[in-house]
């Protein structure tokens, strides 16, 4: 079921950024977007897109409150994906935009086929790998990527700590070890979303 959007609540809590906006395409106002992911269908699904704007120079990295966006029209192109957004009259607003992230409220995504996951659920999953035959803890997903042919985690390497608290593990120069692992059945053989728990055959330290 969609979100519906009340202006004067704000942005939705559950918004999951998908993409950025990296021109004006055409001359009649449409965007074009980067999708960051193979997710990128949810943003040809999507009715309504939240947008945020880069801050000014000195605050890298942070973005201003995000404002809705009627989409009127999407396609792919290419890489990319174009969009007709209502609040974008014309092109030099569709310029105006170049840099805003593209939000959209996980509530909003198509339901998944089976054996098929979004890349934003897989992030913040326990990974477990196998050690003498037993299941042991890996490290907590980071990112998943896409080399081309599959899904790649990038898995930070973690440990128990007291009272069940995760402690990453760092490197001589105190950098997080990391594993890539592919997401395939071969290797990654139960996905248990509800509870944030990937199992598989990787081999794990004790």
């Amino acid at each position: 079921m969609a979100t519906s959007v009340d202006p004067e609540a704000g942005a939705p809590a559950d918004l999951v950024e998908l993409g950025r906006i990296v021109s004006a395409y055409g001359v009649r106002g449409w965007v074009k977007v980067q999708p960051y992911s193979a997710d990128g269908e949810v943003l040809l699904a999507a009715k309504t897109w939240w947008l945020k704007a880069p801050l000014p120079a000195g605050r890298q990295g942070a973005f201003s409150s995000a404002v809705a966006a009627e989409v009127l029209a999407s396609r792919p192109q290419g890489a990319t994906i174009v969009a007709q957004l209502d609040c974008v009259p014309h092109r030099e607003a569709a310029e105006a935009l170049k840099g805003h992230t593209v939000w959209v409220p996980r509530a909003d995504f198509p339901p998944s086929d089976d054996d098929e996951y979004y890349w934003v659920d897989l992030v913040g999953c326990q990974f477990f790998g196998e050690h003498e035959g037993r299941s042991v803890l890996i490290g907590i997903v980071a990112e998943v990527m896409d080399n081309g042919a599959h899904a790649v985690l990038r898995v930070g390497r973690a440990v128990q700590g007291a009272q069940g608290v995760l402690i990453p593990l760092l490197n001589a120069r105190g950098k997080p070890v990391e594993v890539l692992v592919p997401f395939v059945r071969a290797h990654v053989h139960t996905v248990d979303i509800a509870h944030k728990r990937l199992e598989s055959n990787w081999p794990a330290e004790d």
